[in-house]
């Protein structure tokens, strides 16, 4: 009888089933910042709100994370919030000028991070838990929804310096010279991010990616102790606490290191920053570990036959292999949306 038969389970989804170590052709497709200014719909809700607002108001969040989905049909839909969240919510002061970016209250002594307060973290960021919820009903089947969190290096950067800047000298002559303190403020962002990102998966993001944007700037010995070491806990936090959910490290502009970033933090796929030869790549790491990559933001914005030509020699680069397709970094804002257009179907066109 009808009633007696099982119901078929759903297909996997292409993106997830690539961060379960699968071959997909062809590759799934996101982008990094791929909500965001160069999409008219998304001006049009940045007038309403700033940006704060923007990232806590499950309403507006979750608009601004569908609108590329509507119009490309993205394998992936990554939460729009920010990374600076996290120590905001712990009590940080921040603030986002336009032309300057973030602005932060820096934390430089022992008793600046002491007033940070981890406990606040989980009422604060409770608007973005129900933002991945509205989005867990809302986005199409096939779409997997990602989380996301900067890694504790990246997230110190921005609060030891106290905005942005080209070498992050300040925070990287605390972790010299006041080895203790910091250390101390990667053990707090370490189980804070672990904690916020399993927020995350609990509210409905089916995988999530660590954006430690600012690795390249340590040398080996730091990286492996500022970069490898807390993702690594990170990481393992996760599993024992969610086992199956996959991870996604982006260690830009590593060099090398990426591999031992690979290898030692266990992550299930390595995001690949524009400066990566993916044909190497693909030589130099083991067959199940997921790469993710690599176009230049800039190839995308000018556009034309040269970014298609590009799109077709990295996806064909690592067919055969498990492959998430994405930029080297995020969307610039000056990107004509046509040319996202363009580049999802020439990923996706394997006639």
């Amino acid at each position: 009888m009808d009633s007696e038969i099982s119901p078929q389970p759903k297909p996997a989804k292409p993106l997830l089933r690539v961060l379960q170590g699968e071959a997909v052709w062809p590759p799934p497709v996101w982008l990094m910042r791929q909500a965001g200014r160069y999409l008219p719909e998304f001006r049009a809700e940045r007038a309403k709100a700033d940006f704060l607002t923007r990232c806590t108001t499950p309403d507006i969040a979750a608009e601004l994370t569908l609108q590329p989905i509507r119009r490309y049909a993205m394998d992936g839909a990554i939460l729009f919030s920010d990374i600076l969240v996290l120590p905001w919510a712990m009590g940080q002061d921040l603030k986002f000028i336009e032309g300057r970016g973030p602005v932060m209250e820096p934390i430089r002594n022992r008793a600046a991070l002491d007033a940070l307060s981890p406990s606040r973290v989980a009422e604060i960021v409770a608007p973005i838990q129900e933002t991945l919820r509205i989005l867990a009903r809302e986005l199409p089947q096939p779409t997997t929804l990602l989380g996301f969190a900067g890694s504790p290096f990246t997230v110190s950067c921005y609060m030891v310096d106290g905005g942005s800047s080209r070498e992050f000298g300040v925070t990287r002559a605390m972790a010299l010279q006041d080895p203790a303190l910091y250390s101390d403020l990667i053990a707090l962002l370490t189980q804070a991010t672990t904690d916020m990102l399993i927020g995350q998966i609990d509210a409905g993001a089916e995988a999530v990616m660590l954006f430690d944007s600012w690795a390249g700037l340590l040398p080996p010995s730091q990286f492996r102790q500022h970069v490898i070491a807390p993702t690594r806990a990170i990481v393992q936090g996760i599993r024992a606490a969610r086992p199956g959910v996959k991870i996604i490290g982006f260690p830009r502009l590593a060099g090398l290191m990426a591999l031992e970033y690979a290898r030692e933090t266990g992550v299930d796929a390595l995001a690949c920053d524009t400066s990566v030869d993916m044909a190497q790549m693909v030589a130099l790491c083991p067959d199940t570990l997921a790469l993710q990559g690599n176009l230049d933001p800039i190839i995308l914005k000018n556009g034309g036959q040269a970014l298609i030509d590009e799109a077709h020699t990295i996806r064909n680069a690592l067919k055969g292999r498990p492959h998430v397709f994405n930029l080297g970094h995020g969307v610039m804002p000056e990107t004509p949306p046509e040319h996202v257009g363009a580049l999802v179907n020439a990923v996706r066109d394997i006639g």
